[in-house]
Order: structure tokens, then sequence, then C-alpha cells
């Protein structure tokens, strides 16, 4: 599991996960994740963070062999705890965050992405949210912010994805662009955004996040109560012992 940040210009941070194959994070890997946007934020030197993953997508959501081989709820609980810190780093990062998304962005990938303040995609992307499919719940605060509700809903339901230029036409994506183009267009506009002044910038994510009509980190953490109501219920295990294997 690796979390780097790199120094591309002045001003602009990038955040990569690399974790193949599928880049399906264990518990760690959320808290590592959301340490390193933080830090990154908290650099009075930087004014943009982006956002990226390397291999086959962007962020396939939780490790659920992780889920599979404990025997408790121990690495439930880590895994609720550790994705609502990512989540909540991505939020509340000091400075603009921009998501850069290729190939899949599923489950966990939604709530990082749902977060971030402008999402810049290659024509491969998609997004969605297969919870009812692994036994669980969870990100539809964050899908809400990308699609209108009954659509969320729908997308919910039936675990079904949608596609960057869906999301383009929702006004949900900045700019839908080729793969190899991705990282350029997503520093394009990080650098567009560090242009501006450093103080400014944080107060204008403070304000913005002031007049959000919903708080996304309750919002969040109540969707989670549900996933563990599911899991002592055995509804979870029953589910997600399913998980890849043919009907």
């Amino acid at each position: 599991m690796s979390v780097s940040t790199a120094r591309p210009s002045d001003g602009v941070r990038v955040v990569t996960v690399d974790r193949p194959p599928v880049n399906a994070l264990p518990v760690q890997g959320w808290y590592d994740l959301a340490d390193a946007v933080r830090t990154a934020g908290r650099d009075p030197e930087v004014r943009c963070v982006v956002l990226a993953a390397a291999g086959r997508g962007f962020n396939a959501g939780v490790d659920i062999k992780e889920l599979q081989r404990d025997t408790g709820h121990e690495a439930l609980i880590g895994a609720n705890r550790g994705c609502a810190e990512a989540f909540a780093a991505v939020y509340t990062c000091e400075v603009p965050v921009v998501a850069a998304v290729r190939g899949f962005c599923l489950g966990g990938g939604v709530g990082l992405v749902g977060n971030a303040d402008a999402i810049v995609a290659s024509e491969d992307a998609v997004f969605g949210l297969p919870e009812l499919d692994r036994g669980a719940l969870g990100a539809a605060t964050h899908l809400a912010r990308l699609v209108p509700q009954h659509l969320m809903r729908t997308l919910y339901y039936t675990s079904r994805t949608v596609t960057a230029a869906e999301l383009l036409a929702h006004g949900s994506v900045w700019r839908v662009v080729p793969p190899h183009e991705l990282i350029d267009a997503a520093l394009e506009l990080a650098e567009e955004i560090a242009a501006k002044d450093g103080h400014l910038l944080r107060l204008a994510k403070a304000a913005l996040n002031g007049i959000d009509p919903v708080d996304v980190q309750r919002s969040y953490r109540f969707e989670q109560g549900f996933t563990f109501e599911a899991n002592l219920a055995g509804t979870a295990d029953r589910v997600r012992d399913t998980f890849g294997k043919e009907a």
C-alpha cells in the first residue's frame, strides 16, 4: 500500500494512491490517505491539492477480503472510521481539492470525489455504489452531490454506474479528457486555482463548506449506522460472501 505526495509545481501537491490491483483500501490505507491530504492542506505553501491514483482505476472502495478475514467487528468498525476520516480529510482540507479520476470510482471512491471541490475525469471513468451487492451501505451522501436525488436513489438501489460523460452533463465533472491527458488536465485546473491568493482560498473553502445545505460528515456517519446494523443482523455477511462469485 502506497500513498505518495509530489510537488509538480508551486502551490500544488498531488496525493497519489497506489494499491494494486484495484486500489481497494484496507483500514490503515484510509487513515494513510487522510493523513496525506491533511498534511498537504496544512502546508502554508500549498494552495491546491490534486487527489489521484495509479493503476487500473481510481478507487474500488473498501478491501472486502479484509472484512471477510475478521471473525468479529473490528475490521468493520475500522473501515467505517477510516473511510469517515479520509472523506472528511478531503472535505475539510484547508485548500481546494481536485480529484483526477480514471477507470472505476466505486464505493469509497465516490465518497472521496463527492467531497472534492472539483473533478476532472478520463473518458473511461465510471462512478457508482455497489454497496448493496457487497453487504454494505453508505456514501449516498456523496453520490447525492454528483447526481440529482432520484437518479442517486436508482443508482443506489440497482448498483449501476454512471459515466464521466453523464456526470459532465449533470455539471458535477469539470472536464472529461482522454486517459493519457488526465493528470495534465487536473494539474491545469489546480494551477489555475493555485494562482489565487492562498489566504483568500482558505477563507473561500471554509465559507463554501459553511453554506453547504447538508452536513456531509454527520450524514455519512448516520448511513454507517445502518451498515453496522446489517452486520449485526447477519445480512451483510450473507451478501458479502457472494461477492465475486457467479450466481
